[in-house]
């Protein structure tokens, strides 16, 4: 009896003391972002991230340069990717496009997109279509890049993925390792395996190349593939070694030295679009700083890439009356500048958040601050010289997520965050349509 009063003390005094501080941490300013997620009256007490603090919006977060030649409202357009040019006959993903009509005329032989989002492409979401259009239209068979492990791998349509449960997986979330892959992850074993049937490729008859993405060992490296032992060079920061080309879809590799640092297989075939989806659950993009400047340029020489999709926002919209994204310009802006810098011939795109819905005086709702998210995401694309997308423009605009979660058959859960798997593939054939735009702009103008 003593014992359970003991419990119940501890649990009210807990209780107490924790709504006192989130209470008390609006008005005295103390900021700390766990407790900001799950602070008790967040939604009672604020309207807006600047209320009760006094905190008004950082004016020095970015400043947009008018330049005659810009229009920086073009980022409000659905359906349509803009590099800000007033002139809208200019065609947008120029060097992309280039290289488009480049693999259509026979004179390249691969072109590669890695697609980095969050939840919202998680499983292959929205990166699946879009690879089976571009791949349709251009050449091109193979899942691409696959973690070597993955929480969503009973989930995720494209790939048949089995492994062993001994894999050490360092990550964006438990790990300041700065040489992480573009996934997120780094991956040791001592003596795990993990198969692999890439179940996108729809005709049979094409060579499949499966090649593991691995780090630095110090040293040579024996593994397994397929049954079969197969030495590394593991001296390099990162190699990229072909392990099958064959006509079957299956890879089979174990690991049994721990020094090797994994990253995960990919699966392409010799010619076409090959595209790669780098999900991460829970980001927002911020977390890319962590990967060294020298580890990326080494990614890029052994796989570099012609066109780079950053697709986040979603998380953070956490917190149903924020409206202040400032901070969020300033912390990305480094690292979109970073990315470009390491993946100089890369085309880069920035795709706003979708919609996002909370409840609001009893009825479901887009966020409050979701335009001024999309704005800060805009700036970020238009100060970097990049590319912009705006998603939640392209869903239909506010409350679209409602809609979608309502419909019959439902785009969206009923969490009205995520898009289904109809829900995305929605969503990739009208990023699909706003590239074919931009190519088919480019293909007029070289005529």
């Amino acid at each position: 009896m003593n014992s359970n009063r003991r419990v119940l003390q501890f649990v009210t005094g807990s209780i107490c003391i924790y709504l006192l501080l989130s209470l008390a941490a609006p008005l005295m300013g103390f900021e700390w972002m766990p407790f900001k997620r799950v602070n008790l009256v967040s939604d009672l007490l604020l309207s807006d991230s600047t209320e009760l603090t006094g905190k008004q919006p950082d004016s020095t977060a970015v400043v947009i340069e008018d330049k005659p030649d810009k229009d920086f409202n073009l980022y409000k357009k659905g359906r349509y990717i803009t590099g800000f040019a007033a002139n809208t006959d200019q065609a947008s993903l120029a060097g992309f496009c280039q290289k488009l009509a480049e693999l259509k005329a026979g004179k390249r032989k691969k072109i590669r997109i890695a697609y980095f989002g969050d939840s919202m492409i998680e499983g292959d979401l929205l990166t699946q279509t879009l690879r089976q259009l571009l791949q349709k239209a251009f050449g091109g068979s193979g899942v691409g890049f696959v973690p070597i492990t993955s929480q969503v791998s009973k989930f995720r349509q494209s790939v048949i993925h089995n492994y062993s449960g001994g894999w050490k997986d360092d990550n964006f979330k438990n790990s300041s390792n700065s040489k992480l892959y573009l996934s997120g992850h780094l991956f040791h074993s001592s003596g795990d395996y993990v198969e692999m049937r890439d179940n996108s490729i729809v005709d049979s008859s094409l060579i499949i190349e499966k090649s593991l993405i691995y780090g630095n060992a110090g040293a040579n490296v024996n593994i397994t593939v397929n049954g079969a032992p197969r030495s590394l060079d593991a001296t390099a920061t990162l190699s990229r070694q072909p392990l099958v080309a064959d006509r079957s879809y299956y890879i089979k590799v174990s690991v049994a030295d721990e020094r090797l640092p994994v990253y995960g297989i990919s699966f392409e075939s010799q010619t076409g679009i090959i595209l790669d989806n780098f999900s991460f659950r829970g980001i927002t993009g911020i977390e890319y700083g962590k990967i060294s400047p020298d580890f990326l340029k080494a990614v890029s020489e052994a796989n570099g890439y012609d066109l780079i999709v950053f697709q986040y926002g979603v998380n953070l919209l956490f917190r149903p009356n924020d409206k202040n994204f400032n901070w969020y310009a300033k912390a990305m802006l480094p690292v979109v500048q970073k990315m470009r810098n390491s993946f100089p011939q890369s085309d880069f795109l920035l795709v706003s958040t979708a919609d996002r819905g909370f409840r609001y005086g009893g009825e479901m709702k887009s966020a409050v601050g979701i335009d001024s998210l999309i704005k800060v995401q805009a700036t970020i694309a238009y100060e970097t010289s990049s590319y912009f997308y705006n998603q939640f423009a392209s869903m239909g605009g506010t409350n679209s997520i409602v809609d979608w979660a309502r419909r019959d058959p439902s785009l969206a859960n009923k969490d009205y965050v995520h898009p289904n798997h109809r829900g995305a593939a929605v969503l990739a054939q009208y990023l699909y349509e706003a590239m074919m735009t931009e190519y088919n702009k480019y293909i007029r103008t070289r005529k």
